[in-house]
């Protein structure tokens, strides 16, 4: 019977770590939310910023596989971006087909904008848990990406880059 008791008392703690992660990522989000209201944006197009920032260069049908969203849903977004002067849209060197997508100097400023409360939220969750930059929460969370998608994820995180830091123009 104790053995029941213990599965019961995991499965509460498993739970209410998904809580958390439900009331974590409410959090998280919410101070980009309210500075894309300000530019009448969404969800969507932050994570379009945050992605083509992150990934310069990056051609547009890597950006639909990431983003996991229809190509009608990325058009109308990016058409957005493209039109109000934060995403450039340039045609490949060698394959002038591919799209490949990057941020303007107005893009990297709305991008900084959007990731400064964010990265002030982790850096202070991290103090405040004591766990310090040991890389265990990082670990869980590579662990929730679904199995078959982990190496693409971790190759995506190893090319990944600041197109946007405060020492380029862009």
């Amino acid at each position: 019977m104790a053995q029941n008791g213990q599965k019961d008392e995991d499965a509460a703690k498993t739970v209410e770590l998904m809580e958390l992660l439900f009331f974590a990522y409410r959090d998280f989000i919410s101070d980009p939310d309210e500075i894309l209201s300000k530019y009448g944006f969404g969800r969507a197009h932050h994570r379009v910023i945050h992605f083509v920032g992150r990934h310069p260069g990056i051609r547009v049908a890597e950006l639909l596989d990431i983003l996991r969203i229809t190509k009608q849903s990325l058009g109308r977004v990016l058409k957005e971006l493209i039109d109000t002067g934060y995403v450039l849209q340039q045609e490949g060197e060698t394959d002038r087909r591919r799209r490949l997508l990057s941020l303007t100097e107005k893009g990297c400023d709305l991008h900084r904008e959007l990731m400064a409360p964010q990265i002030e939220r982790f850096k202070s969750a991290i103090v405040e848990s004591g766990a310090g930059a040991n890389g265990t929460h990082r670990e869980m969370l590579f662990q929730l990406i679904n199995r078959d998608d982990r190496e693409h994820v971790s190759k995506l995180l190893d090319r990944a880059e600041m197109q946007c830091d405060k020492n380029s123009k862009g």
